[in-house]
């Protein structure tokens, strides 16, 4: 787990646990804490009491200036607390679940009443007459395997790799990936989509945190930014994103299409062609607007809102309308909600693509051509490697149209190692950023005019919305123990105990901005975000909104996610009190810059790495490149 952390991060942290090893270095880090009445008077860190070493850590969290002692804390606090949460033994079970009020979901819920188009595929794994599991193959099964799947396979003379033509290849098989399989397979083409996830149906998802991000997501669900400030969310697994997705499938809103349409010269947003395309795509994932049962943090925030006066909306959702699967995030095990896994990808196969799992890309193949037109390379393929350790050699795919579909994030990395040079690749990074708010409830069987019931990991994840500007709006998160654990506030061991014990009846909100700053993708998982002032601006007006709603909906206390853990009891509350308290609320930045406060933000939503316009001046030539690498003869 921790190799997946920024390497920088843990070299220091690995510098300052060997300095703790040592009496010099812990009375350098830890000060009088570390001193002793017997000799040698000085305390390893190891060798203090815990009620010490409880006392150092809290140093370390408010260390103002001393960030390399920070960011320790931050790593070590989140991976610790992350492993304990999610650890599970022979059993599938983890003792301090119960404790906590937390047991896995039981997804055994009636089947009926299910339209033709929600319901669930026929066969169990429908893509399996074309899917291709690299990992489990070696190569002479590989080979095999792709000849029967109707590809031109041969062995390179110099044994370094082996050969594989087609018409297209895809990297990715998510939301791009995916319904680009399914057209160009349509269209006759033979098609290769190349995927380093592996292949994975309702049947498989155990629901189980720890496991199922290990096996789901990019870098297990720990891929930070290179500041440590933000935890990126993006799949690694057939169907990408899609097959993840905490289930919101809201349109692009007017507003923007027409904002793109006017301001940006992209005329195709504002025609009905666009409209018919959402059309097509929210009819093909069965997507229903309205919700029959909503879970507790939903209700939560509908019921705030309605106290307030405030508007709530209903998020239409890639599944049925009383869908209360809690787990999609973790993949949907009713598999009632709709992915390109179980959709375009399902259509590609039937007109005989192959998905290839378990195979990752390393770059594209640019070969030179003489041209008077400008483009002095085309692409002719990618070279690709087997991620398992049967298949010794390399795969060279050729084929007549390449397309990189790996998502914002792993993209620029891809197009960066096929030697493309433009200085604007992964330059353009908006991810949405999210600020979090928490309110604890208590189970009150009295409660008027109707019990508060419900569990926060329970029920669908994305149902309810409100909007405080055109900007930012409020939803509710999936939130396992383990990522709970590793977000919220560490004031004391005692503390962070009744923190969790109370994981069940908290409710938790946050705040998503459009944003207007952009960050960079370097090389593989190197991401540099920081959200622009006006960002930050937009975030603490939306973090306030949404502990103004949790307040309204009847919360015991509420609080935000910042290290010194403010929070405020709200028994008795007056309206002086709350406005003084939301006064004190403030986006914290990361752990490697200075103050006191600090906050990790989680990220789902990584928009783009590329901007659009209808001229390169208008993109700023920011796909130039990207554009060779879709070629045909």
């Amino acid at each position: 787990m921790a190799t997946r952390c920024v390497w920088e991060a843990m070299l220091l942290m690995r510098v300052v646990l060997w300095i703790l090893s040592t009496k010099v270095g812990t009375l350098a880090l830890c000060g009088w804490l570390c001193i002793s009445g017997r000799f040698p008077y000085v305390y390893k860190f190891a060798d203090m009491p815990v009620e010490r070493r409880e006392e150092v850590l809290k140093q370390w969290n408010k260390a103002r200036w001393l960030f390399p002692l920070k960011v320790t804390f931050v790593i070590i606090k989140i991976l610790s607390h992350y492993a304990f949460y999610t650890m599970v033994n022979e059993d599938s079970d983890n003792p301090s679940w119960k404790a906590i009020g937390y047991s896995v979901p039981d997804i055994d819920r009636p089947q009926e009443d299910r339209t033709e188009a929600a319901a669930p595929s026929p066969s169990p794994r429908p893509l399996d007459s074309g899917v291709v599991e690299a990992r489990s193959l070696n190569d002479a099964t590989l080979l095999r395997s792709l000849t029967d799947k109707g590809l031109e396979v041969k062995v390179d003379v110099s044994g370094a790799h082996h050969t594989v033509r087609c018409d297209v290849v895809i990297v990715g098989s998510g939301c791009g990936g995916g319904v680009a399989a399914a057209v160009l397979a349509a269209a006759g083409h033979k098609v290769v989509v190349v995927e380093k996830g592996d292949y994975f149906t309702a049947g498989d998802y155990s629901s189980i945190e720890g496991p199922s991000m290990e096996r789901l997501y990019e870098k297990g669900g720990i891929f930070c930014t290179s500041n440590a400030s933000t935890i990126m969310f993006t799949g690694a697994t057939v169907g990408g994103g899609s097959a993840i997705n905490w289930s919101a499938s809201i349109r692009t809103p007017e507003w923007v299409t027409r904002e793109w349409a006017g301001e940006h010269g992209l005329p195709l947003f504002g025609r009905p062609e666009y409209a018919h395309a959402m059309d097509a795509v929210c009819a093909r994932l069965a997507v229903t607007g309205g919700c029959r049962e909503e879970g507790f943090q939903n209700k939560v925030l509908r019921g705030g809102c309605k106290a307030l006066g405030l508007r709530a909306d209903a998020v239409p959702r890639n599944s049925p309308e009383d869908h209360f699967c809690g787990s999609c995030h973790l993949g949907c095990p009713t598999g009632e909600k709709r992915g390109t896994d179980t959709t375009w990808l399902v259509d590609a196969v039937a007109r005989g693509a192959v998905v290839l799992t378990g195979c990752e890309a390393e770059c594209f193949i640019l070969e030179s051509i003489p041209s008077k037109s400008g483009r002095s390379r085309k692409c002719v393929g990618l070279v690709a490697t087997c991620l398992g350790d049967g298949v010794t050699r390399k795969l060279r795919i050729e084929a007549r149209v390449s397309i990189a579909a790996c998502g914002a994030l792993m993209t620029p990395p891809l197009l960066r190692s096929s030697g493309l040079k433009n200085r604007h690749i992964g330059r353009n990074l908006h991810l949405h950023p999210v600020s979090m708010a928490w309110g604890y409830f208590p189970e009150d069987k009295q409660q008027e005019p109707r019990p508060l019931t419900g569990t926060c990991y329970e029920g669908g994840i994305i149902t309810t919305m409100h909007r405080v500007t055109a900007r930012t709006i409020v939803q509710a998160p999936a939130l396992g123990p383990g990522c709970m654990a590793s977000l919220i506030p560490w004031e004391s061991g005692r503390d962070m105990k009744d923190r969790m014990r109370r994981y069940a009846r908290t409710a938790h909100a946050f705040a998503l901005v459009r944003d207007r700053g952009a960050g960079t993708v370097g090389g593989v998982g190197r991401v540099r975000y920081t959200p622009g002032r006006e960002d930050v601006e937009e975030l603490r007006g939306g973090l306030r909104r949404a502990l103004r709603i949790l307040v309204a909906a009847g919360a015991a206390e509420v609080g935000t996610h910042r290290s010194d853990g403010l929070r405020l009891r709200c028994g008795g509350l007056r309206d002086e009190d709350l406005e003084a308290f939301l006064a004190e609320v403030t986006v914290a930045p990361g752990p490697m810059l200075p103050g006191p406060d600090n906050r990790i933000q989680r990220v789902g939503m990584h928009v783009h790495s590329n901007l659009c316009g209808y001229n390169a001046q208008e993109r700023s030539e920011s796909r130039s490149d990207l554009l060779r690498l879709v070629s045909s003869s």
